[in-house]
């Protein structure tokens, strides 16, 4: 199993930068562009929550405007988001997952579309997009696995495993295959998509340069934007079955 693992880790296209950690490899280029990722996400959540104005309404002081608006923006969506996957009595206590998840995709696939990472060089390998990389999007398939085990566990105890044998005891090992074809799917679904279309820029980029490749980056920016939506959305919906009622 562990070996299979590795062999998955390694799914990859191009050259890469390794950085070597306690004797293992891994692609320096995607840790940097995580990091980038998560420090314009952190970058933009504190300006935008800095003085901080009230809705406008009656003798309320100035109505919220600029990044406020954006962040609240954000917020009221993936609350609406985790509301209709998981429902009224759950729904709060995972929005900071639901909207973490979302946030990292979106910003990551966005700098994959916009941003021009390959004028900046390395010893070897390329910049690009955190889920371009199969090692990114398997962790963030293996973070969703972990939620809504978590979900169903706390809240049903051992009485989650029930679900493994509902409605009929011959449906246990579809079940059970079910649980590992869900991070599989998240993960090669992500990766999948993400890699297309930047290898589809890159190739248009190099053979026309001028105008053609314009609208394939504006339906990248599309794109990368509905596979954070999904994501997001298979992350609450799954959490939603974990936590439901069954009679």
């Amino acid at each position: 199993m562990i070996n299979i693992l590795f062999d998955v880790a390694e799914v990859s296209v191009g050259q890469h930068w390794y950085w070597q950690i306690g004797g293992y490899s891994v692609h320096g280029q995607v840790l940097i562009t995580s990091w980038i990722v998560l420090g314009v996400i952190g970058i933009i959540c504190l300006l935008g929550t800095q003085k901080l104005q009230p809705v406008s309404g009656g003798s309320a002081p100035a109505a919220p405007e600029g990044l406020q608006n954006l962040t609240e923006y954000v917020t009221e969506f993936i609350r609406d988001l985790a509301k209709t996957q998981i429902g009224e009595e759950e729904y709060l206590k995972w929005v900071p997952f639901l909207g973490t998840i979302f946030l990292f995709i979106f910003v990551s696939n966005w700098s994959g579309a916009l941003l021009p990472w390959r004028i900046l060089e390395l010893p070897n390998g390329e910049l690009a997009a955190p889920t371009n990389d199969i090692n990114t999007t398997v962790a963030l398939a293996l973070l969703t696995s972990i939620a809504y085990f978590y979900a169903g566990l706390s809240k049903k105890g051992l009485g989650y495993f029930k679900r493994y044998i509902s409605p009929a005891v011959f449906l246990l090992p579809i079940n059970i295959l079910e649980d590992f074809t869900k991070p599989l799917s998240l993960s090669f679904r992500l990766f999948g998509n993400i890699l297309a279309d930047e290898l589809v820029v890159g190739v248009l980029i190099t053979l026309v340069p001028l105008v053609i490749p314009i609208p394939i980056m504006l339906l990248g920016l599309f794109t990368s934007a509905i596979q954070a939506l999904v994501f997001a959305t298979l992350a609450g919906a799954y959490i939603g079955e974990s936590v439901e009622d069954h009679h």
